[in-house]
């Protein structure tokens, strides 16, 4: 058994994998770390390695914590990917687009792959048919664009994401609804029509928090997974140990 750990900006994810099975998921705060991992051990107490992927302030102490009980990984850039990647500035590609990238790879050989994770922020992956780490985008996610119209205005209130009841906003509320949620939409329906333009045998792997809210909104097709990072990296370190 395997359980990988995504340590995101604002939580942490872990799932316990046998095999490609997802066994149980789990989302905790920070703080909760090393209490959460020491119960989800003594629950799966055949777990021979943690594999960590962080964008987050985490200590890697708080892993260490537990080498005597299982073996540590942590996830790098020096490690083998199955992609060629071909960002500009490599060393500041996040991990966590990393793995999602080859997670994509992996799953969906020899297509055109856009992976939308819309999570804190939304970001676009995209890797072409020949396996080739192209870049993409970052933006603001749906709380950051919230946040921003309350911390950056005098007035504007701070909402929690709601369906908008029409894309007119008749109230202040309604309008800030309508705004978030609409433009965010239109945002990534945006994004997929470009590729789709100039690419063909695509497909559009849609992760992250917010997946599911977003997933019946968005007018092109797309493959919703909210759970396609954890899996992604417990494919990622499988294609580690078979690649070292």
């Amino acid at each position: 058994m395997i359980l990988t750990v995504d340590v995101g900006n604002t939580r942490i994810k872990a799932a316990v994998f046998e095999g490609s099975t997802v066994l149980e998921n789990f989302v905790f705060e920070k703080n909760e770390l090393e209490k959460k991992i020491k119960i989800i051990l003594e629950k799966f107490q055949n777990c021979s390695d943690l594999v960590v992927a962080s964008v987050g302030n985490v200590e890697k102490q708080s892993f260490l914590t537990f080498e005597n009980r299982l073996k540590i990984h942590f996830l790098t850039h020096e490690d083998v990917f199955p992609f060629i990647n071909k960002y500009a500035t490599p060393k500041t590609l996040g991990i966590d687009r990393m793995v999602l990238a080859a997670g994509a790879t992996l799953q969906f050989p020899k297509q055109n792959r856009l992976v939308i994770d819309a999570g804190t922020c939304i970001t676009y992956d995209f890797i072409d048919e020949n396996d080739n780490y192209l870049g993409g985008a970052i933006s603001p996610g749906l709380r950051l664009r919230y946040e921003a119209l309350h911390n950056y205005t005098a007035r504007l209130p701070l909402l929690t994401l709601e369906t908008p009841e029409s894309y007119i906003g008749n109230s202040t509320k309604e309008a800030i609804h309508s705004g978030v949620v609409n433009g965010f939409v239109y945002e990534i329906d945006g994004f997929i029509d470009e590729y789709r333009e100039n690419f063909l045998n695509f497909i559009i792997i849609l992760t992250g928090g917010d997946a599911e809210f977003l997933a019946k909104r968005l007018k092109n097709t797309i493959f919703a997974n909210s759970n396609f990072l954890l899996e992604s990296l417990n494919q990622t370190f499988q294609y580690k140990i078979d690649n070292d």
